[in-house]
């Protein structure tokens, strides 16, 4: 299931192989993936070779203010 954690990129980097973070989407629910509390990216949820990935259906553009 995939869905909201917060972690720091320093965090993100120490994750090893096979790591598991607890989130609450299924396979096929849409998500949107955030860096730093702005909004990346949308996706779908989707299982290659028995794992878990997200397919990016759009790329959101940077505001510039």
């Amino acid at each position: 299931m995939l869905g909201r954690t917060t972690m720091s990129v320093d965090t993100v980097l120490k994750l090893g192989r096979g790591a598991v973070i607890e989130l609450e989407r299924k396979v096929g629910e849409p998500v949107d993936v955030y860096l730093n509390d702005r909004l990346v990216a949308r996706g779908e949820v989707v299982v290659v070779d028995d794992k878990l990935g997200i397919t990016m259906t759009e790329i959101i553009k940077a505001n510039k203010s």
